[in-house]
């Protein structure tokens, strides 16, 4: 199997990941719930494998496409935010069920985005150039939004503490370890062949994650009626649509390429749910409705992206721009 063939049928994985788990899960509870702990551990792993493949040290090429990540972190950082905050306020009243889409929702995410720009005939180069800013810009700007979104009742309810070890296991200790191989890579045999190495992972890696929350949280999911979480889901799918429309209005005022915006489509379409998982299962077990929003987004957002992969290479943003008919000095 060459890596090319992984990453073409990765979503089969990601399915077979999901149904596996939930089966085991089901089936057996209380073992299940002793894989909780490994959860973090995989998604570290897998975080560290996906910074491995993020150029960090070729952070300054990104800018060269200015346009583009004007585009991007205009619309993921200050349009999206508004987006779901009136969601929030129009579909939902309960303040656990709003901080978890806040949650979930607020900041773009880095492992699928990457997944569906290449599947959905984006340019995966432009993605890939762009997944260091979308790194730090969420990393600094997701407490943020939290504690401007977020009354008084929740804000008793988090422990910054806790959430700021979570950032640190879960962002800055994977990064960090990430430079430090791109480095070893540089001057070592050894360390190019790790980093060739770790460029296979994600994919089973990922698959992995998928799994293990499946299995320790299928019955929290089927704990809730689906009557309970019914706005939870339509918000979710409304959001999707939404951000569908919203990147085509972007990258026509942007007048972005093609495969550029069908780039920013992906991103603002894929969100980061896994990351924030273990801040979920950290608060009170009064919030246990955090958790269910948090897993849930992604298998609403696995079902929305199967559906992207059609409508924005064909319907969307279907009519490829020729590099003539770009007005000159706009790339």
């Amino acid at each position: 199997m060459t890596r090319l063939t992984l990453e073409r049928n990765q979503i089969w994985l990601y399915l077979i990941a999901l149904a596996i788990g939930s089966g085991w899960g089901w089936h057996h509870p209380e073992a299940a719930k002793g894989l909780e702990s490994w959860i973090e551990i995989a998604l570290g792993l897998l975080l560290y494998t996906t910074f491995c493949q993020v150029p960090f040290m070729q952070l300054r090429q990104a800018f060269r496409h200015g346009r583009f990540m004007a585009a991007l972190i205009l619309a993921n950082f200050v349009i999206v935010p508004g987006v779901v905050w009136l969601l929030v306020q129009l579909l939902l009243s309960d303040p656990k069920l709003q901080f978890g889409v806040f949650l979930v929702l607020l900041v773009p995410c880095t492992d699928w985005f990457l997944t569906f720009t290449y599947l959905g005939q984006g340019n995966l180069k432009l993605a890939i150039a762009a997944t260091p800013i979308l790194l730090l810009l969420q990393s600094l700007l997701l407490p943020l939004y939290l504690w401007c979104f977020t009354d008084g009742e929740v804000h008793h309810a988090i422990n910054p503490a806790e959430f700021l070890q979570v950032f640190l296991r879960l962002i800055l200790l994977p990064m960090g370890l990430a430079l430090f191989t791109e480095q070893w890579a540089k001057f070592h045999k050894v360390g190019d062949r790790w980093l060739q190495l770790t460029a296979w992972l994600p994919v089973p890696l990922l698959s992995l994650v998928l799994l293990l929350i499946s299995a320790t949280q299928v019955k929290t999911l089927s704990g809730r009626s689906l009557t309970s979480m019914s706005n939870v889901i339509l918000l979710f799918v409304a959001f999707l649509v939404i951000t569908g429309y919203l990147s085509r209005w972007v990258g026509q005022l942007f007048e972005l390429e093609t495969t550029a915006n069908r780039t920013l489509a992906f991103s603002l379409g894929t969100r980061n749910s896994f990351v924030v998982l273990p801040v979920a299962l950290a608060l009170p077990e009064s919030w246990s409705a955090v958790v269910t929003v948090v897993v849930l987004q992604p298998l609403v957002e696995l079902t929305g992206m199967m559906v992207y992969l059609w409508w924005v290479p064909s319907q969307l943003l279907k009519h490829p721009v020729r590099l003539d008919q770009i007005p000159e000095g706009k790339e």
